[in-house]
């Protein structure tokens, strides 16, 4: 072989190194992440008596965090109807009979993409879009989140999401025969809080 022919082959070869050399360090990078313990979501509402709260522990979740890349691949959620609760169980128990959770018991949200801005002291905001399911109802929606990384990797996602019943097929609940009415307005809360 000649000279020429083998410095080409070496400039070749060091080139492709340069190339695929960085790949193991995205895919390091870009990690899976899952729920701690301590994550919440909350749902808010009103009626024409008072306002009222439902929280769940008990939710679902991985994501595919790079923040320092400024991506977010993949975020799916689940959370069971049942795991909400009230002050009171029979407004729970009327809840989920309006969203039908023997039907459709859990409440579901896919990622579909995401635009993370970085902000200071390790603060991103995620504009985030997916589908949210609830009721067997499935809705495009675009959700604003903040995203807090710390010192010991664990990634905290926080924001709210005002959203309509009946966008969903869903009914607002009545109770003591008609009485107390909810309204067709929620507010869902999230401080979700993930880890490697």
């Amino acid at each position: 072989m000649k000279k020429t022919d083998k410095r080409a082959a070496m400039i070749l070869l060091i080139m492709a190194a340069a190339f695929f050399l960085p790949l193991p360090q995205l895919v390091k990078a870009q990690a899976t992440y899952k729920l701690a313990a301590g994550s919440t979501i909350k749902v808010l509402g009103t009626s024409n008596v008072h306002d009222w709260t439902m929280i769940s522990n008990a939710v679902e979740s991985q994501g595919q965090f790079d923040l320092p890349g400024h991506s977010l691949p993949a975020l799916s959620l689940r959370l069971s109807v049942t795991s909400l609760k009230s002050e009171h169980t029979s407004m729970d128990d009327r809840t989920y009979t309006a969203v039908n959770a023997k039907k459709y018991p859990d409440i579901s949200f896919k990622l579909t993409s995401a635009e993370v801005v970085p902000g200071e002291n390790n603060t991103y905001q995620i504009k985030a879009k997916g589908e949210l399911t609830i009721a067997g109802a499935t809705k495009p929606v675009s959700v604003d989140v903040t995203a807090v990384s710390s010192a010991d990797n664990a990634i905290t996602c926080s924001g709210s999401k005002n959203i309509q019943l009946t966008d969903y097929g869903i009914k607002p609940p009545t109770f003591m025969l008609g009485a107390m009415k909810v309204h067709n307005d929620l507010t869902i809360q999230f401080n979700l809080i993930y880890k490697k």
